[in-house]
């Protein structure tokens, strides 16, 4: 249990500050699109580290991020 809460407060801890970037009603799906863009970045980027290893991420991760972020839809 304490693990789960540890977790749970971790992510909270991480994914604060991108919530910010959510837009208000009547606002694109930019906000929220971000936030799923993460996550998908996110796992990408540790297949690449868990296939590869560390040198290959240090040139991946870099471009997977900005390749998510020309995915987001206009503003």
């Amino acid at each position: 249990m304490r693990q789960l809460v540890s977790t749970l407060v971790g992510m909270i801890t991480v994914l604060g500050p991108s919530l910010a970037l959510a837009e208000g009603a009547g606002g694109s799906y930019r906000g929220i699109a971000l936030i799923y863009y993460m996550f998908i970045a996110a796992v990408l980027i540790y297949g690449m580290y868990d296939t590869f290893g560390k040198k290959v991420t240090y040139v991946a991760a870099p471009l997977i991020a900005i390749g998510m972020y020309f995915l987001l839809p206009n503003a």
